[in-house]
């Protein structure tokens, strides 16, 4: 298997997310330039965090219109994994590849802190390693973090097991108080129709090792090498 992340001018997440892939997960993995088209035959895009195009217009507004996202299209329309961490899931609702939008926090701060999160489906090559109800500690970092979708998105989401993650107190209640951001029920992570594309507000590639003060984000990428691993099976 082979993973590829994506560099727009302004990520600065690409190495880490990176390293969790070489060094962590030991899988190959190779960067994606944003003006080239051509995924060199990887089997999931990872779209890291970062201020892609100096978050001009607003956050991913710009990226969506680099080369490499149309290829990342036609990429998540034929199956392939897909996952965006913060700047990345903002780019994905920009690209259309997700519902909604990410607008500015409630309390209009920049946030940075460790949060709690709670597994809503383990129904997802993302989760598949976790378990309903499970409470993950990963931290964010974002300005633009309140997602935001209409009632008839929101209800879609709902009906069909497509949110993710909800931010939760640390014993896994959904609460106003857990909420850091605004977010419209509680959603830290979706899924698209075909559950191959997430984006999550959260750092997973800032949590995948225990040196970093938690390891539960690597439980994400642990799903996708497992799920990329019985496919190819």
């Amino acid at each position: 298997m082979k993973f590829g992340v994506l560099v727009f001018p302004g990520s600065n997440c690409d190495h880490d997310t990176y390293n969790v892939i070489a060094e962590i997960a030991h899988q190959p993995v190779t960067f994606l330039w944003h003006d080239s088209s051509d995924l060199q035959n990887v089997d999931a895009v990872l779209v890291p965090g970062g201020f892609a195009y100096g978050d001009y217009l607003r956050t991913g507004a710009i990226a969506r219109f680099s080369p490499v996202m149309g290829a990342v299209k036609t990429f998540a329309e034929r199956g392939g994994l897909v996952l965006g961490i913060c700047n990345g899931f903002q780019i994905l609702t920009e690209a259309g590849l997700l519902p909604g939008a990410l607008m500015r926090n409630a309390g209009l701060k920049y946030i940075c802190k460790q949060v709690h999160l709670r597994t809503e489906t383990a129904n997802s090559p993302f989760t598949a390693n976790l378990a309903p109800g499970e409470v993950l500690q990963i931290p964010i970092g974002h300005m633009e973090g309140n997602y935001f979708c209409t009632p008839e998105d929101l209800g879609r989401l709902q009906a069909e097991d497509r949110i993710v993650f909800r931010y939760a107190t640390p014993d896994g209640q959904v609460t106003p108080d857990a909420n850091p951001n605004g977010s419209l029920d509680n959603i830290a992570g979706i899924l698209n129709e075909g559950r191959n594309v997430l984006g999550m507000m959260p750092h997973p590639d800032r949590s995948s090792e225990r040196l970093l003060g938690s390891a539960d984000g690597w439980k994400i990428f642990e799903s996708m090498v497992n799920a990329l691993a019985s496919a190819s099976a």
